[in-house]
């Protein structure tokens, strides 16, 4: 991967990276490769996948219309956000290479991985960023980061019932989870939960949840076919006390009202 690859293929998403910027992409390109050597980060290395399929989907939030946070990004506006099991820092990373302004959060179980994000943060001199070791069900007590978030967002691999479960508790009122999900999730169906397993269970879980899917915003990425979308929900109403239920319960029995 070289600087003008990376800023050609952004623009084609209407992403203009200055010369820090794309240093700073290119940076953790080669710390994602080089940690991966030695730890289990990622099996997308190849230069070409990493940007498209890592960067480039990262950052597929920006091209979210009709959102009042996603307009405030291209404002040049900050909001606060939490990406949940966010592994190797997608999409939370490149969202603030690319987007400064914004303050994040990621969370993630593996400590070994904390080690890693920490040591992107350091090497490319990212600020209003930091990295906590832990699980979702427990950060999401009320003496923890409980409704402090204008927007959570995951690219984590988990049925949308589980992650909602995951992810709604850290979300304001009139805030949002954006999942980045899988072609098989939007099905073409309506964005009302119908039309696929995994929308049925997940409208059903919502509801108890506090929150409303929005839409199924569906994408490509330039000059690929890999085919994806965001399942937009606000959040409508607070989260049952009661969840997110103790750990491990979320995953092994999901919400089906």
């Amino acid at each position: 991967m070289d600087r003008q690859t990376l800023q050609e293929y952004l623009s084609k998403m209407n992403i203009v990276l200055n010369e820090r910027q794309a240093e700073q992409f290119l940076l953790y390109n080669d710390l994602l490769l080089e940690w991966n050597s030695f730890m289990n980060l990622t099996a997308i290395t190849a230069p070409d996948d990493v940007l498209k399929k890592h960067f480039a989907d990262s950052l597929a939030l920006y091209l979210l219309p009709d959102n009042p946070l996603t307009d405030r990004l291209r404002r040049g506006a900050s909001f606060s956000l939490i990406d949940i099991g966010t592994g190797a820092g997608f999409p939370a990373i490149p969202l603030k290479i690319a987007f400064p302004q914004l303050q994040i959060t990621m969370l993630d179980s593996l400590h070994k991985r904390i080690g890693f994000l920490n040591e992107v943060i350091s090497r490319l001199g990212l600020e209003g960023i930091s990295a906590i070791h832990g699980r979702a069900e427990d950060y999401a007590k009320p003496a923890q980061l409980r409704g402090s978030f204008d927007m959570t967002v995951s690219r984590a691999v988990a049925n949308m019932s589980t992650l909602s479960e995951y992810c709604l508790p850290y979300v304001r009122k009139d805030g949002y989870f954006i999942a980045y999900k899988a072609a098989e999730f939007a099905a073409g169906s309506p964005p009302d939960g119908s039309g696929s397993a995994e929308k049925e269970a997940a409208a059903g879980a919502l509801r108890i949840l506090g929150g409303t899917l929005e839409k199924v915003f569906e994408y490509t990425l330039p000059e690929t076919d890999y085919y994806r979308c965001l399942a937009v929900v606000r959040k409508t109403a607070p989260t049952p006390k009661k969840y997110p239920r103790k750990a491990g319960l979320p995953a092994k029995e999901p919400i089906i009202e």
